[in-house]
C-alpha cells in the first residue's frame, strides 16, 4: 500500500479575523513553488500569521515567511508556529538575522586605537624577525660543525637561481644607471668647466652606494618574492608539515641553502653591477662629454680608492641575510590559502625593500661620521 501524498501548503485568511492567515499542509522543499503562490496570493490586510495547522515544515518554509514578513514589514515575533518546530524557526531566524554592518569609526581615539594596532602588528613582525634570525644562526652552526646536514645540491640549485639568472638584468640596470648618474653630473659640472670630475662622481657612487644598493632591490624583488611563494606553496599543500612529519628540519632543508646562496651570489652580483655602473660611466664619458676612455681611466685609477670599494661590498652579506630571512619567513607565515601566499610575497617585497633602503641609510650615515 502507497502512503498518501502530502496535502500541499495553503494558505487562507481566517473567518473570524481577516488580519490573520492560517496555514496548512507541508511547507517544504518539495513544495517550493506553491508556497510562492500561496503567500503572494495572501490578502493585503494580514498582519499576523498562524502557521500552528502546518503538517511539515523544513529551512526553505522558514525562509520563504521570513522574506514575506519582510516584504510586507511584519513582526515575526508574532508568528505562531507549533512547538516542534519552533527550534527550526529560531535557528533560523538567527542565522537570516541581517545585522548592521559595524560603520568605520572615525576621531582621534579611532586613530590611535588603530595606530595602535599597527604598531602592535608591527611589533609582532619584528619579534618573528629576531626569533627567525636566531633559530637560523643556530642551526647554521650546526651545519658547520655536522657538514653531513648541508645540502649542496639545493644550495647550488639556488645559486643558479639567485646569482646566474639574475646576472643579465643587474648587468643591464646597473649600466643604464650609470650612464644616467654620468649625464645628470655632466649637465651641472659642465658650467663650471670640471666635466673630468664625472669620473670621480659616477666611481664613488656606485662603489660605496648604487652597485649594492641596485643589486640588493633587484634581488629584493625578484629572489625574496620567489622564496616565499614556493615556501608558501608547500606550506599550503602541507609539504612542509610532511617534511615535519619524516622527522626532518624545515629551516635546514629550505632556509639554509637559501640562505647560504644569497650570501654567496649577493656580493659576486654586486661586484658585478659596479663593474657595469663603471662601463656606464665610461661609455657617456667617451661618447658624449669628449672624455677618452685612457683619460677617464687613469683618472680613476688615480682617485678611486680601495675604501670606497671594501664599504659597498660591506653591506652586500647584510643586505643577503635581510632578504634571505624575510623572503623565507613570510613563506613559513602562510596560512595555506592562495590568497594568504599573494598577502605574503607582496609583504615580503615591500618589507625586504624597506629595510635595505633604511640599512643602506644608517650606513651611509655612520660610515660619514667615521670619516671612511
Amino acid at each position: 500500500m502507497t502512503a498518501p501524498a502530502p496535502p500541499p501548503p495553503t494558505a487562507g485568511a481566517d473567518a473570524g479575523d481577516e488580519a490573520l492567515l492560517r496555514l496548512a499542509g507541508c511547507w517544504t522543499l518539495d513544495h517550493a513553488t506553491a508556497i510562492g503562490q500561496a503567500l503572494r496570493d495572501a490578502p493585503d490586510s494580514i498582519t499576523s500569521i498562524d502557521a500552528t495547522a502546518v503538517d511539515r515544515l523544513d529551512s526553505l518554509g522558514v525562509l520563504q515567511l521570513l522574506r514575506y514578513a519582510k516584504r510586507r514589514e511584519l513582526d515575526y515575533q508574532d508568528f505562531r508556529f507549533r512547538e516542534d518546530h519552533r527550534a527550526l524557526v529560531t535557528a533560523i531566524e538567527d542565522i537570516h538575522d541581517e545585522r548592521p554592518k559595524s560603520r568605520r569609526e572615525y576621531g582621534f581615539a579611532a586613530a590611535l586605537a588603530r595606530l595602535g594596532h599597527a604598531v602592535h602588528d608591527n611589533g609582532r613582525e619584528v619579534v618573528a624577525l629576531v626569533s627567525f634570525l636566531g633559530e637560523t644562526l643556530y642551526k647554521l652552526g650546526r651545519t658547520i660543525v655536522d657538514p653531513r646536514r648541508f645540502r649542496l645540491t639545493s644550495t647550488v640549485h639556488h645559486m643558479e637561481q639567485v646569482g646566474l639568472d639574475a646576472v643579465p638584468l643587474v648587468t643591464l640596470l646597473s649600466f643604464l644607471v650609470g650612464a644616467v648618474i654620468a649625464f645628470l653630473g655632466a649637465q651641472i659640472l659642465v658650467d663650471f668647466g670640471a666635466t673630468i670630475f664625472v669620473v670621480e662622481l659616477v666611481s664613488i657612487a656606485f662603489l660605496r652606494e648604487f652597485g649594492v644598493l641596485l643589486t640588493a632591490i633587484l634581488l629584493a624583488g625578484r629572489t625574496a618574492s620567489a622564496f616565499t611563494a614556493q615556501i608558501g606553496a608547500m606550506v599550503s599543500r602541507e609539504e612542509v608539515d610532511a617534511i615535519r612529519t619524516l622527522g626532518l628540519d624545515p629551516v635546514e632543508l629550505l632556509v639554509i641553502p637559501r640562505v647560504i646562496a644569497l650570501l654567496v651570489m649577493l656580493p659576486l652580483l654586486t661586484f658585478i653591477a659596479m663593474v657595469a655602473g663603471l662601463l656606464g660611466g665610461l661609455s657617456v664619458g667617451a661618447f658624449s662629454l669628449d672624455i677618452p676612455p685612457q683619460a677617464y681611466l687613469a683618472r680613476m685609477q688615480q682617485e678611486m680608492e680601495l675604501r670606497h670599494f671594501l664599504i659597498g661590498m660591506s653591506k652586500a652579506p647584510l643586505f643577503a641575510m635581510v632578504i634571505g630571512l624575510i623572503g623565507c619567513l613570510e613563506g613559513m607565515q602562510v596560512k595555506g590559502t592562495a590568497q594568504s601566499v599573494g598577502e605574503r610575497t607582496t609583504s615580503s617585497v615591500v618589507q625586504t625593500i624597506s629595510l635595505v633602503i633604511v640599512f643602506d641609510a644608517f650606513a651611509a650615515i655612520w660610515f660619514m661620521y667615521m670619516d671612511w
